[in-house]
């Protein structure tokens, strides 16, 4: 499937709620639950605002979803948190807060950055000028959009990597000008460093775990909404 295009995780009828991803891999093991949840549709974005409103822009076009969840990893600005934790920031007019938190998600406030928040020393140095407890990419533009449209939303996101801790590689440096990974870079990268290969495998490890635990929240949360719960 092509990173822009918007899927229902299986079955037909119509969805009432969008959820949103930057890459196809946080994606993954919602897709592999959402059908308990009433099939809602997901779109996979792309890296950054640029192409995260642009594919969403296109995406409700003709079709306003009733609820948009803006999903995916995130850093740790805040040292209280650890990979794993489940982070979220609800507009009222979704009626989201009190369902993440029964569904095991923590309050936090969001700093979307232009670029990957890559060593310990940025991610502090980004707490102390934002005042923010996590650091991402695309939620802010969708959530813009919502508001501009009056669509209800909600990010929920999950913490990929500690406030301490360095990335094992500048991916920045291994974009293409659309935002995109380039696997030509890393490869070349990981020739000139091959000793960051375990960094790099153990990061894809815990990315595995937090998408897990993302989709896990993702699903009890949508249970608890079909249902009326709190």
């Amino acid at each position: 499937m092509e990173s822009s295009e918007v899927s229902r995780a299986t079955g037909g009828g119509r969805s009432e709620t969008l959820v949103c991803f930057a890459l196809p891999e946080e994606a993954a093991p919602f897709r592999k639950v959402s059908s308990a949840c009433d099939n809602p549709k997901i779109l996979v974005t792309g890296i950054g605002r640029r192409n995260s409103e642009r594919k969403f822009r296109g995406a409700i076009e003709n079709t306003a979803p009733a609820l948009v969840l803006t999903c995916g990893f995130a850093g740790a600005l805040d040292p209280a948190l650890k990979p794993g934790d489940v982070v979220f920031d609800a507009g009222v007019d979704s009626g989201l807060s009190e369902k993440l938190g029964s569904a095991g998600a923590i309050k936090a406030k969001f700093h979307c950055s232009p670029r990957v928040a890559v060593t310990g020393v940025e991610k502090t140095d980004l707490r102390r000028a934002t005042g923010a407890d996590v650091v991402e990419m695309e939620s802010q533009v969708i959530r813009d959009i919502c508001r501009e449209k009056k669509i209800p939303s909600a990010t929920v996101r999950v913490i990929s990597d500690a406030a301490d801790e360095d990335l094992p590689l500048d991916f920045n440096l291994l974009m293409t000008p659309e935002q995109n990974l380039s696997f030509a870079k890393l490869a070349f990268a990981l020739v000139k460093s091959p000793g960051k290969v375990p960094q790099l495998l153990a990061l894809q490890r815990n990315t595995r775990f937090a998408a897990q635990r993302l989709a896990e929240v993702l699903e009890k949360l949508l249970r608890l909404s079909r249902r009326g719960e709190i």
